[in-house]
């Protein structure tokens, strides 16, 4: 099965949690330092490769999904400025992720949250702001 890291409504307390169906939770990680990660409209997340090297190590979670779960139920609720794609976790290690759509599509209200971390954190600030 196939690790899928998970960076926003995926992660545990998240609205697509429950899609996961209890896979098991492998690991809270975060990514290798090269990634932008935006905000889509405060709607969902977004990681996208920094190929100018101004990215960030962003936080999730790490799943083993069966990969008929990952077909049917996780994919089918991403939304579609996002696409499945292979990313490096801070170890080095390669998992399954989910990754803004190349080329990227033109967006309104895309923000660059690289800065924050993670989504948690994130969301946590506009909440006390």
């Amino acid at each position: 099965m196939p690790y899928m890291f998970l960076n926003g409504g995926g992660m545990r307390g998240g609205s697509l949690h429950a899609r996961l169906r209890d896979a098991p939770l492998v690991a809270e990680t975060r990514t290798a330092p090269v990634y932008r990660f935006y905000s889509c409209g405060d709607r969902y997340p977004a990681l996208e490769l920094a190929e100018d090297g101004g990215g960030g190590a962003i936080e999730g979670e790490v799943y083993d999904l069966p990969l008929d779960l990952l077909r049917d139920d996780l994919l089918p609720a991403e939304p579609p400025e996002l696409e499945l794609g292979v990313i490096t976790l801070a170890d080095g290690t390669a998992a399954l992720g989910m990754i803004l759509r190349r080329p990227a599509p033109e967006m309104d209200g895309l923000t660059d949250i690289t800065g924050f971390g993670g989504w948690r954190a994130y969301l946590a600030s506009r909440r006390e702001g």
